[in-house]
């Protein structure tokens, strides 16, 4: 089923890599309007990858991808 999501969100001033399978909610339980970045949707295998590999990134190459990401059109 590829239903899972990628997101990073800031807390307390660090930036928090997760998943989830409802986005909507899991920024409300974060206390956040949205995330700062999102993949997905994606099945759970590919999003546990992406996440452990996001996780392993520095602080500036997250701040980068978000960046990247948001300069982008839509």
């Amino acid at each position: 089923m590829n239903s899972w999501f990628v997101y990073i969100v800031e807390k307390r001033k660090k930036l928090y890599v997760g998943i989830t399978t409802d986005l909507d909610n899991r920024m409300r339980q974060h206390r956040q309007p949205a995330p700062l970045y999102y993949e997905g949707p994606m099945s759970k295998s590919e999003a546990l990858k992406r996440e452990r590999k996001l996780k392993g990134w520095s602080r500036k190459k997250k701040l980068d991808l978000i960046a990247q990401a948001s300069s982008q059109p839509m």
